[in-house]
């Protein structure tokens, strides 16, 4: 029978071994700014479409893309090898890059992209989630997250505007380039995900609808996409008449300005895409009040949204929609959030909406119905 001496001698090494993982995974949390900003230079280098090379995606050397890197960006000298290889190393780390031994020599290591970085290879269109990855580390949002605490503090203005003396939007609008960058962002998230809710949902050509209206749709790509898969029906891009103004020309899409905290136009169907997670829950309530008011009886709206489940876990998804919903406290506004479905029902209930229903068809957003 071993003796307690040797027992607590056990014990105590269980602890030392925790307090080891305990500390790493700190020391991890807090260096994982390196990994956005890894991807920010990679995207700077141009390393996904170079890597990527119109599909071949072969095992390429640090020593080969820098090579690449030059001819691409016009450098008088080739750029520092060993730090581009550091820069490849830590996102093959996070399953941007596969390394792989190059020609079969174990000590010398080549790149190529695995799926999740192929996500931010420029397609045929010009899109990519790359476009996402560097609004996110826009100088200007990256300032505000020092003052995230503030958030708690005083949720009457998100850190952003504590900084910047305005909202994100108003922002973007001041500054072209960062509206552009924005623009982009949206709809590098948005294209893949239109095309696969198309495939999967048949709402927008069911019940006899005829016209549909995308509430804060920005320019218009998303009700475009609608109505080109459904030719019968009439879309209307309804958002602030600044976002309209300078909005491109659709087949079978009307532009529309207004404020939809005032009223909405009316439609057999309303659509809305990411729009209730920047809104207090009291604006939602308003706006989704307004849908109802401009909707016919058995009118529904269609909502798009990420879904926080009602138990937090550790998986994927759910890092990825609770990630998501601090960048909207930072940057959007401190009292809007992604929402559990509990919490969306309980809003649309509140805004006069008798029926609804949540289909989990993709793996960041939840197609909502909210029947009238």
């Amino acid at each position: 029978m071993p003796d307690e001496t040797c027992l607590l001698r056990v014990e105590r090494g269980r602890e030392m071994d925790d307090d080891k993982e305990a500390r790493l995974t700190i020391m991890y949390l807090a260096n994982l700014i390196s990994v956005p900003m890894a991807l920010h230079a990679a995207l700077k280098l141009n390393l996904p479409d170079l890597v990527w090379q119109e599909g071949t995606n072969l095992p390429i050397s640090a020593k080969q893309l820098a090579g690449l890197v030059q001819t691409k960006l016009g450098l008088p000298t080739q750029p520092d090898t060993v730090n581009l290889q550091r820069i490849l190393r830590v996102l093959a780390s996070h399953g941007v890059f596969e390394e792989v031994p190059e020609n079969g020599n174990q000590a010398a290591k080549a790149f190529r992209l695995t799926n999740v970085g192929q996500t931010l290879v420029t397609d045929c269109q010009g899109l990519s989630l790359g476009a996402y990855v560097m609004r996110n580390c826009l100088d200007p949002l990256v300032q505000a997250w020092t003052r995230l605490h503030e958030s708690v503090l005083d949720p009457s203005q998100e850190a952003f505007k504590k900084v910047h003396g305005l909202p994100v939007y108003e922002y973007y609008i001041k500054d072209p380039a960062c509206n552009s960058l924005m623009q982009r962002a949206m709809s590098g998230l948005s294209v893949p995900f239109m095309k696969a809710l198309l495939e999967s949902y048949d709402g927008f050509g069911s019940d006899g609808l005829k016209t549909i209206v995308d509430v804060g749709g920005g320019t218009g790509s998303c009700m475009a996409m609608i109505v080109e898969r459904y030719r019968g029906l009439q879309g209307i891009n309804f958002d602030l008449p600044e976002v309209v103004a300078n909005a491109p020309q659709y087949n079978g899409v009307t532009h529309v300005g207004g404020n939809m905290f005032d009223s909405v136009p009316t439609g057999d169907a309303m659509f809305i895409k990411g729009v209730l997670v920047s809104f207090s829950d009291e604006e939602c309530q308003k706006m989704l009040e307004n849908c109802h008011k401009a909707l016919p009886e058995k009118g529904k709206v269609i909502a798009c949204e990420g879904v926080v489940p009602e138990n937090t876990d550790n998986s994927e998804r759910t890092r990825t929609l609770l990630v998501v919903d601090i960048y909207l406290m930072a940057i959007h506004a401190a009292k809007c959030k992604n929402r559990t479905e509990s919490e969306y029902r309980k809003l649309g209930e509140a805004a006069g909406f008798t029926n609804f229903r949540a289909l989990y068809l993709d793996h960041f957003y939840t197609l909502m119905e909210f029947q009238k």
